[in-house]
C-alpha cells in the first residue's frame, strides 16, 4: 500500500492510495486560519492539543470540519464552518442550502450530531459572515446543541441577525482567540 500526498497549493491536495488518485476538497481560509489559531494557543500555552481539518473526498461524506483533540475537556471539540456573503445578499445560514444529505438521506446535522454523541466531544458551528471588498469578515459560534434544537424543530436555519447575537469569535494578531468555554454551552 502506498500513500503519497500531493499539494498543489496551500489548500488543495490530492491523494495517491494503491494507484487510485482521490481528489481532496479544498480548505477554505477560514477552516485553515481556525485550525491555526488552536494549534498557536495550544503551542503558547503549553497545552497538549492539536487541531486539525478531516480531508473530504469528493464522494464521501465528511461528519465535521475541524477536531481538535486535547485531554483538556475544553478543547476536546468538534467544529462544523460554514461561511456566508452577506454582501452578495445572504439572508440566512439553510440547513437545506448550506448542509448537505447523502445518499441515504441522512443530513449533514443529524451525522455530526451522532459522531459528537460517539465521541463524548463539544462542538459549535462556526460561522463566517464575508461582509464584501474592503470590509472585515466576522465570525461567529453557535452551541452544536442549539443546532440540533432548531434543526430538531423542523426550523430552516439562522438569520443573520440571529448568527450576530451569539458569541463572536474574535481575531487578534491574524488569528481567532480561542475562548472555547463563551462558544459551547453544553
Amino acid at each position: 500500500m502506498l500513500l503519497k500526498l500531493l499539494v498543489l497549493d496551500s489548500i488543495s491536495i490530492i491523494s495517491v492510495y494503491e494507484s487510485k488518485i482521490y481528489a481532496v476538497l479544498k480548505m477554505t481560509e477560514f477552516e485553515r486560519e481556525l485550525v491555526k489559531s488552536f494549534n498557536t494557543f495550544f503551542a503558547e500555552n503549553g497545552i497538549k492539543g492539536i487541531a486539525f481539518r478531516l480531508k473530504q473526498h469528493r464522494f464521501s461524506h465528511q461528519y465535521l470540519d475541524i477536531v481538535v483533540d486535547s485531554l483538556h475537556p475544553d478543547y476536546y471539540l468538534g467544529i462544523e464552518c460554514k461561511s456566508i456573503s452577506t454582501d452578495k445578499g445572504a439572508k440566512a445560514l439553510y440547513f437545506t442550502q448550506h448542509f448537505t444529505t447523502d445518499k441515504n438521506g441522512s443530513h449533514q446535522v443529524e451525522r455530526m450530531s451522532d459522531y459528537l454523541r460517539l465521541s463524548g466531544r463539544k462542538g459549535f458551528l462556526a460561522i463566517e459572515l464575508r461582509q464584501g471588498v474592503g470590509r472585515g469578515r466576522n465570525a461567529y459560534a453557535i452551541p452544536w446543541n442549539i443546532v440540533t434544537e432548531r434543526f430538531d424543530e423542523g426550523g430552516n436555519g439562522f438569520k443573520v441577525e440571529e448568527i450576530m447575537e451569539f458569541p463572536d469569535i474574535k481575531r487578534s494578531g491574524g488569528l481567532y482567540r480561542i475562548e472555547t468555554k463563551k462558544w459551547v454551552n453544553e
